[in-house]
């Protein structure tokens, strides 16, 4: 009798695991996670928002317009003034109708407030919201 080789083994030690299904996977899972991420725009600023008892959470997709202490407005970390919440809402909106949320510092006089408010209408937002703090 010979000896030999059993069948189904190997004895030259070259085994090797084929990882190609495990990078497709990992590649696959990759796409899925970028794709379905939620990018939310913060405004940039650090406002003082007042406190108020009736505060609800609004969902996330939102346009976020901020009002700092010294009355300057500000969405995506750029200043656009009163005058540019118009086209920054109506730009915004032509997709999606998305809620405008206002963080304004509680010393923002109510006059400044009030015009970004009706910009924001003007601009077509469907409803117009104040942060507040709870």
């Amino acid at each position: 009798m010979a000896l030999g080789k059993k069948r189904g083994s190997s004895s030259d030690g070259n085994e090797e695991i084929n990882i190609s299904p495990l990078i497709d996977v990992v590649f696959i899972l990759l796409i899925f996670f970028i794709v379905t991420t939620v990018f939310v725009e913060e405004t940039g600023v650090e406002v003082t928002k007042p406190q108020a008892s009736s505060a609800v959470d609004l969902e996330k997709n939102s346009v976020l317009i901020a009002i700092t202490d010294t009355g300057k407005v500000v969405y995506g970390g750029r200043e656009i003034g009163a005058a540019g919440v118009r086209a920054i809402v109506k730009r915004l909106n032509q997709k999606d109708d998305m809620p405008v949320i206002i963080q304004a510092d509680k010393t923002v006089p109510t006059s400044l407030l009030v015009r970004v408010i009706d910009e924001a209408k003007i601009g077509g937002a469907p409803s117009v919201n104040i942060s507040t703090e709870n």
